[in-house]
């Protein structure tokens, strides 16, 4: 039930009435300073919420106008995995909990279908003399809110199978839950509530006269949306929600669409909430410091190397980084030459040092000893590399630029095609004709080209030519122009005793990052280099 803008305005006063005649959740000789939050929102628009562009402003919320609600927070879960994740992140919710609760916060417990052991507390029959004190309400603020199609698309996720993330999946449960309480790491103090009903919340909120509430828990994409005391239903009633985006989960399995990780799942419906429901903080506004983040949750760092002037890919990578990796659970860090300093590079050591892969877009630059022996290293030490286009001839300067090259003591690596790449460049067709794309023989079934069909889209710019491979590549397609002998433009190697995963194509040219299949060819090439697993074609 959608409270109206005179619903809200009265729900505000009835805050300010309650602060003046002291009967909030004030601790006594407590001075109430505002809660200063750093609320981060999706602008609305066309295209996936994660892509849109994430707009800050500032809240100042009273503590004694605010609640922190705890969403579900279980001692177990069917999922090995969600009972895993909880216990990880309870110590920071209850230090989270402390901290709003010692500024005057109203702290509310909210672990369902587990009433029964809480019958006797004094918390719980708080919430129960909240709702006896108020008139009836109507029976539909205790039901599920589902998604509501008039207000948002479906979730970027699939979660239809439960969710589980383990391997193998967990047996969802046959008749009962195996949750019994809320995990007891995160304390219940005298003063707090529990309730697992949404019209016992409301009159306990409205009789405290809270205005703004901080939701957590689990899980972002079923509970935390849908419960009767959670974000759809306090939105929809007036309150001012924002979720706590660190102190979240989702039920989600990485083996389903959109085939990402389980954390960049979870940060994908992050995306979805904050764009058509409400905006998100993280506990780092109260208890300052680093936002909570999992163990496991590790984003492997790519680094984008990039200095060349023919094909732009200054322009065209970052932004394939940006649509294409970072909301995958990978960390996009872009390299660019400095152009009052060529070819210097700034950090480059540092972040190749640091990178577990390197996407080279070079066109023949002679670098900084020190910066080539970064490189040397990450390869040697087995690390993943994807070469695009130029880096075929990335550390080969010609004439004039080789001389001030050697003059100003910069190193070449003249055979890093041969010796690293496994090609063979030797130049380019004449440019113009497009190039017919086919699959090489035997590589129908390679992960790299899932999705790719070069059957229906030509690969721009001039054809290299980069025949014969070496013989420990693998050739994954095939190109021509009118006239002349196919040339291999992309293909897979292994490189030194580490066996370091090379993908490297000879396309790149700024149409090629407009077509969808040369797209899925370098996002595939980049997954499947760092080892993690290829999205299979989804309809």
């Amino acid at each position: 039930m959608k409270t109206t803008e005179p619903g809200r305005a009265r729900k505000h006063c009835l805050a300010a009435l309650l602060l003046a005649a002291g009967l909030t959740s004030a601790r006594p000789g407590v001075a109430a300073e505002p809660l200063t939050l750093h609320a981060r929102s999706r602008d609305p628009g066309s295209g996936p919420a994660h892509l849109a562009p994430p707009r800050a402003r500032e809240l100042r919320w009273h503590p004694h106008q605010t609640a922190v609600i705890v969403c579900d927070l279980w001692d177990r879960h069917w999922c090995r995995g969600a009972t895993a994740r909880v216990a990880e992140m309870a110590p920071r919710v209850n230090a989270l909990l402390a901290a709003a609760r010692a500024q005057g916060a109203l702290i509310l417990h909210a672990p369902s279908d587990t009433m029964a052991f809480y019958a006797d507390r004094p918390q719980r029959r708080r919430a129960r003399e909240a709702l006896a004190a108020r008139p009836p309400g109507p029976a539909e603020v205790n039901r599920w809110c589902a998604l509501d199609p008039a207000r948002e698309p479906p979730l970027p996720i699939d979660d239809a199978d439960g969710g589980c993330d383990d391997d193998p999946p967990c047996p969802p449960p046959q008749g009962h839950y195996p949750w019994q309480r809320q995990h007891p790491a995160v304390e219940i103090a005298p003063e707090d509530v529990i309730s697992d009903r949404g019209d016992e919340i409301r009159a306990v909120l409205e009789q405290r006269g809270v205005t703004n509430v901080m939701v957590l828990g689990v899980h972002a994409n079923m509970c935390v949306l849908g419960r009767p005391f959670a974000i759809r239903a306090l939105v929809r009633a007036g309150w001012n929600v924002v979720l706590v985006r660190d102190l979240t989960d989702t039920m989600y399995n990485s083996r389903r669409r959109p085939f990402v990780n389980h954390f960049a799942g979870t940060e994908l419906v992050v995306a979805h909430i904050e764009r058509y429901w409400c905006p998100s903080i993280t506990s780092a506004d109260l208890l300052g410091g680093e936002p909570f983040r999992f163990a496991a949750d590790r984003r492997p760092r790519v680094v984008l190397l990039i200095g060349e002037e023919e094909y732009r890919t200054a322009e065209t990578l970052p932004r394939f980084a940006r649509e294409e990796l970072a909301w995958r659970g990978l960390e996009p860090v872009v390299i660019t030459e400095d152009p009052a300093r060529p070819p210097h590079f700034p950090g480059l050591g540092d972040a190749v040092r640091a990178a577990d892969l390197l996407v080279l877009s070079l066109r023949r630059r002679a670098l900084p000893p020190a910066d080539v022996e970064a490189i040397r290293a990450h390869l040697a030490a087995g690390k993943p590399l994807v070469g695009v286009r130029t880096a075929s001839h990335a550390f080969a300067p010609r004439g004039e630029d080789r001389a001030r090259a050697r003059a100003a003591g910069l190193a070449e690596w003249p055979e890093f095609d041969p010796q690293v790449l496994g090609g063979n460049y030797r130049g380019h067709y004449e440019a113009g004709p497009p190039t017919r794309l086919r699959v090489a023989p035997g590589a129908e079934a390679h992960p790299v080209l899932s999705g790719v069909h070069p059957a229906d889209w030509q690969g721009r710019g001039s054809l290299y030519r980069c025949a014969p491979l070496a013989p420990d590549a693998s050739a994954l397609l095939q190109g021509d122009i009118p006239g002349h002998p196919e040339e291999p433009v992309a293909w897979t190697r292994l490189y030194g005793p580490r066996q370091a995963r090379i993908f490297y194509t000879s396309l790149g040219h700024p149409e090629d990052f407009a077509r969808a299949g040369f797209r899925r060819l370098l996002l595939n090439g980049i997954l499947w280099a760092l080892d993690w697993p290829v999205p299979p074609e989804t309809p």
